[in-house]
């Protein structure tokens, strides 16, 4: 999806009300603006972003870090809709599906190599 993050941070930690701008291209290459807003924060065992602008209608994504005997379980819960009616169910089940699955299992297979080698 050729992902970029396009802000700068002072901060080390997120903060409620933390606006976070990419640059993705969800579709056919075609690069889109994506905002999200950090809307709760509860150090250091969660937080959720919320789409303020870009390719869905709607996105709320709730990341939530567990201790364990392990280190820490890390789970996401993506809430979405995507825009255009009809066609934007037909584009969720052609691939839009698949490639949220693909991009879960990519950053699930990076931390697996930097943090359990």
């Amino acid at each position: 999806m050729r992902f970029t993050v396009l802000s700068k941070c002072d901060s080390e930690t997120i903060f409620e009300g933390m606006i976070i701008d990419y640059r993705v291209a969800p579709v056919l290459g075609i690069l889109l603006r994506w905002q999200t807003k950090i809307t709760q924060v509860d150090q250091p065992g969660s937080f959720t972003d919320f789409q303020q602008m870009g390719p869905y209608k709607y996105w709320k994504h709730f990341h939530e870090f567990t201790p364990n005997q392990n280190g820490v379980l890390m789970k996401d819960r993506v809430d979405y809709e995507l825009p255009f009616g009809i066609f934007g169910k037909i584009a969720h089940w052609a691939f839009v599906k698949r490639r949220l699955e693909s991009i879960f299992n990519f950053r699930h297979e990076v931390l697996e190599k930097l943090f359990n080698r």
